[in-house]
């Protein structure tokens, strides 16, 4: 017989793109109000990895990612992309974004992004949300896919994503 389980849980983070540091101090706020206690942050680098953002959001943007203390259960994502998203549109100018704040979670095998377009690699999981698997974990690291946007592939991203993998072993352990 087929007994169907549930999935552990997983380690939010959030990836985050911005420009004005007011607005990223008081997304932080609402994030840790929502969604509890950031307990890791990686380094902010510049981001130069596309130009994708800049028409709304302006140039010599930046990036970092935060992880968050609590552990969540997979179908919690699409609610919680639903939120980043209200607090993107919060701080918005003239229908443009001041942030961009992409939420994901690790699992020990891989790294799922959220989002709202659909794709070949994408699928739907609830309230117009997508998600993808971003990177797999395969011996000792994370590996990219034809799909991993390159910000992800760089050092800073690696280093805290197996950061936080680390510290959801621990938290599993424990609990």
């Amino acid at each position: 017989m087929v007994v169907i389980g549930t999935p552990g849980k997983v380690k939010l983070f959030c990836g985050i793109i911005y420009f004005d540091e007011k607005i990223k101090q008081k997304s932080f706020t609402a994030l840790e109000k929502k969604l509890g206690k950031i307990d890791l942050t990686s380094d902010v680098i510049t981001f130069d990895f596309s130009n994708y953002y800049n028409s709304e959001m302006g140039n010599f943007l930046k990036r970092f990612w935060i992880s968050f203390e609590k552990l969540i259960s997979v179908d919690m994502l699409a609610e919680i992309k639903v939120f980043t998203n209200f607090i993107e549109n919060s701080y918005a100018l003239d229908g443009k974004r001041k942030i961009n704040i992409d939420p994901g979670y690790i699992s020990l095998a891989n790294v799922i992004l959220a989002t709202t377009k659909n794709y070949s690699h994408r699928i739907y999981i609830s309230s117009g949300i997508y998600a993808e698997v971003t990177m797999m974990y395969k011996k000792g690291g994370f590996v990219k896919l034809p799909w991993t946007y390159p910000d992800y592939l760089s050092k800073t991203a690696s280093e805290f994503l197996l950061k936080v993998r680390l510290c959801l072993m621990k938290q599993l352990k424990e609990s």
